[in-house]
């Protein structure tokens, strides 16, 4: 595997390996790689014949006052896993590479996908988002591009701009991958205290009593929601962003459950903010 950080070397490989006829998959990440990452590194490994795994903690898609400065990184680490687990290139610029100094061009979806969820307190987050995975999608020209399902929102984010402006590159969408004990994989869990992991079992838990919920035959939106928070709200070390239930492709909100839905939540506790959903097919 080569670590490559310059984006002219990364485009004079793969010119290489497109030329020859080799399918290209891309995996984007902020690095501080866990079994979510390497569960999508997995998937692409398997679908394409060469794979590119990036390595970007990209300023823009942080708000003043987050956690840009502290997130955590560990590139050392993360090559191993990734040599490891067989990517053939992993593309680790710096802000430098990926933003010129005077930079001012922007990829930004608009409308409902991006006002509600985590677009109504991070206003400026899916701007970043968009922004960044468009060069990136530019810079590898990758066959396939692999994403969580744990950040469902980004996911519906992305799947539109690929669609609006024209990008022939298949989104693929991966499982949420959990501890044993429920929680969801994240980079941010190692923010959490021991006495605030436990409490953020209750997210999962929640989400869990609302499938079997749904599955008795609720479909009333404002009864889930309520039932949700009443659940996070008794874990004292808990502060609700949003408890949200809505259509899983246009992130609208909804009120009687039909067809694909997403309940979907972010929760801090203490320094960790956490997301976590559930998408069902609900008749």
């Amino acid at each position: 595997m080569d670590t490559v950080k310059k984006i002219d070397v990364l485009r004079s490989r793969l010119k290489e390996a497109i030329k020859d006829g080799k399918s290209v998959g891309l995996v984007p990440t902020m690095g501080f790689l866990h079994e979510g990452h390497l569960s999508l590194i997995k998937r692409a490994r398997a679908e394409n014949d060469l794979l590119v795994v990036s390595l970007f903690v990209n300023p823009t898609q942080f708000g003043p006052g987050e956690d840009l400065e502290s997130y955590p990184r560990d590139l050392e680490k993360d090559a191993a896993l990734c040599r490891e687990k067989g990517a053939d290139i992993l593309f680790a610029p710096d802000a430098g590479e990926m933003y010129f100094e005077d930079y001012g061009t922007y990829v930004e979806v608009s409308g409902e996908l991006t006002k509600g969820l985590c677009g109504k307190s991070r206003p400026s987050h899916f701007k970043g988002v968009t922004s960044v995975v468009s060069k990136l999608f530019n810079i590898v020209d990758p066959d396939r591009a692999y994403f969580g399902q744990k950040d469902a929102q980004q996911v519906a984010v992305i799947k539109r701009m690929v669609r609006d402006l024209n990008f022939d590159i298949e989104i693929v969408v991966c499982p949420i991958v959990r501890e044993k004990d429920g929680l969801a994989k994240s980079s941010r869990n190692i923010y959490l205290s021991e006495e605030e992991r436990k409490a953020a079992l209750v997210l999962n838990k929640s989400l869990r009593a609302a499938a079997e919920r749904i599955s008795s035959g609720e479909r009333n939106a404002y009864e889930i929601k309520a039932m949700i928070e009443k659940m996070i709200k008794e874990e004292s070390l808990s502060s609700i962003d949003y408890v949200e239930v809505v259509d899983a492709e246009s992130i609208k909100p909804i009120e009687n459950l039909k067809g694909s839905v997403l309940v979907a939540l972010a929760v801090s506790f203490g320094k960790a903010r956490l997301i976590d959903n559930i998408c069902l097919e609900v008749k």
